[in-house]
């Protein structure tokens, strides 16, 4: 009997549940229609915007920079930067034209290094830092490319520390490359003690790559300069 009455009691408590969730819904029918639409349209918008709108023009923005590449290719910095004057708008029309792409970030790495080519360090350092390339082959060349561009420009504090940086991606291949080029700064600004600990490093980590293959005479140089 009791088992009955309380089984009576929860289906009075969820039959006024229910009741309560109508009345609320009754009363507040029009917001939360309103509600409804605005989250169907917010999400229609972002599908136009990823299919509709974003993925033709990256499709585009990949044509266009596909030139560019072969201008590069070439050591035609300039037209590839700024393209040929007919269909081939440049890297940095790519960036103007077709900004919200990832296919821009690609344009704004060759725009900094064609810069850095054409010997304009400043403008270089600019776009390497605004592209968002993270590949991990991409991205550790840009990284050590704008260190590259603060030697030439007289400022290698700042350069080592892209180069320390740009080493840090653990790439077998330019990993080392740039470990050499941190030290080799520090060197020219006396810091024998962190560069002899860099060739050190260069000697533990990557022995087989070619800094590694005669790594010996710089410890060495280093020790006796310390």
């Amino acid at each position: 009997m009791s088992n009955k009455a309380e089984g009576n009691e929860e289906l009075q408590q969820v039959n006024e549940a229910l009741g309560r969730s109508e009345q609320f819904i009754e009363k507040n029918q029009q917001k939360i229609i309103i509600a409804l639409v605005a989250i169907i349209v917010v999400v229609a918008g972002i599908l136009y915007f990823r299919h509709g709108y974003l993925a033709p023009r990256e499709k585009a923005a990949q044509e266009m920079i596909y030139i560019g590449e072969k201008y590069f290719a070439i050591d035609s910095f300039k037209v590839a930067l700024q393209g040929d004057g007919a269909e081939y708008i440049g890297f940095e029309g790519v960036i103007d034209e077709y900004g919200a792409t990832k296919t821009s970030d690609l344009a704004a790495a060759y725009a900094g290094l064609c810069y850095k080519n054409m010997g304009n360090y400043e403008k270089a350092i600019d776009y390497l830092k605004d592209s968002k390339a993270s590949d991990i082959m991409v991205s550790p060349a840009l990284v050590g490319a704008i260190g590259d561009c603060y030697v030439e420009l007289g400022k290698p504090e700042k350069a080592v520390s892209f180069f320390e940086k740009a080493a840090d991606q653990d790439n077998e291949l330019l990993s080392p490359i740039y470990l050499m080029k941190a030290a080799t700064v520090y060197e020219s600004l006396g810091k024998y003690s962190k560069a002899l600990k860099i060739y050190e490093c260069i000697k533990k980590e990557y022995p087989l790559s070619q800094e590694g293959s005669d790594i010996e005479k710089y410890i060495e140089r280093a020790k006796t300069k310390k």
